[in-house]
């Protein structure tokens, strides 16, 4: 028999969040499902290979999709947040921001797209423009339908956020923790996608509810390797008051020099905060701890993505049973 994947405490956080209809009679082992979920992104099992004692292997996974369109992982992640606010345990004094590449499994691919996505695909290539041809001036048949199968190829990898890397399919998963190694935002992209363009998405996801007012959305300093060193980035924090902890470029920094006084200031950060960084290393370790989620077995982004945020929410629910 499997170990106990929750505690009481942990239960009585997270039960709330599930929804329940009005009438009727209460779904019988709710926990017991939801104890399935976690046992399954823990273990990276495939879902029949679910123990008996947690139910049938369909009705966890039925769950588990009805809880994943709900969005109630996202709601236990910002509940867990916004509880550690409530309590004053959420330091914003530095925001660590960082990204991870995950091996994405063969069972990762082949989504099933709708076919009307597949023909708007077809469509836009249309009016792109015509089709390469051969040497004689006409368009092969059979070169008509090597595009049009590479082009659904990559559509497919498009929306289920899977990238092509050295290593094959590839997922890299975006986030922004707290001192504390907690996560605050998550996000997901294809694995060949860059780091820079994802960190002003990354920190519009943070959002930390007060006692009253709008969430707060600002740390006082975020911290970033070199690949976050980019003319944007600096100039949102700067509109925004956040102090950039991010090194510069020696590319970057060769190029400032020779525009002489036309290239602006020389870049300043504060190496003792930066000393810091390691936080976000050290939450992608606690993440990737979980088998199912170092590895990508889920076709659907958002299954994946369901996944980290009922990770991350166990992390916040067990450091506030851990401050009691």
């Amino acid at each position: 028999m499997s170990r106990p994947q929750l505690t009481d405490t942990e239960w009585e956080f997270i039960s709330p969040f599930l929804p329940v209809g009005e009438y009727g009679p209460y779904p019988e082992n709710l926990r017991a499902h939801f104890e399935g979920v976690v046992w399954r992104f823990r273990n990276g099992a495939k879902w029949r290979e679910l123990p008996e004692r947690f139910g049938h292997w369909s009705t966890v996974y039925g769950r588990f999709r009805q809880w994943r369109d709900a969005g109630v992982f996202t709601a236990v992640f910002q509940g867990a947040i916004a509880e550690a606010a409530k309590r004053g345990l959420v330091d914003l004094s530095l925001v660590s921001v960082d990204s991870t590449t995950v091996r994405a499994h063969h069972d990762a691919a082949g989504m099933i797209m709708e076919s009307e996505t597949l023909d708007a695909v077809e469509k836009a290539a249309a009016e792109k423009g015509a089709p390469a041809r051969n040497k004689t001036g006409n368009s092969t048949r059979s070169g008509k339908k090597r595009r049009r199968v590479r082009r659904r190829r990559r559509a497919r990898l498009a929306a289920a956020d899977l990238g092509r890397s050295r290593g094959g399919l590839t997922t890299k998963t975006h986030l922004s923790c707290v001192p504390q190694c907690l996560p605050l935002s998550l996000k997901i992209t294809a694995g060949q996608a860059g780091d820079s363009p994802q960190f002003i998405p990354v920190l519009n996801g943070i959002r930390v509810p007060g006692p009253v007012g709008r969430p707060r959305t600002r740390p006082d300093a975020v911290a970033g390797d070199k690949a976050y060193s980019s003319r944007q980035n600096r100039s949102h924090l700067r509109k925004r008051g956040i102090k950039a902890v991010i090194p510069e470029k020696r590319d970057q920094a060769a190029h400032r020099k020779n525009r002489g006084s036309r290239g602006g200031r020389p870049v300043t950060w504060d190496k003792q905060l930066y000393k810091l960084r390691n936080s976000v290393e050290r939450t992608i370790n606690k993440i990737k701890d979980w088998r199912g989620l170092a590895v990508r077995y889920d076709k659907k982004p958002q299954s994946y993505q369901a996944g980290l945020e009922l990770c991350a929410g166990l992390l916040w629910i067990r450091h506030l049973e851990s401050q009691h």
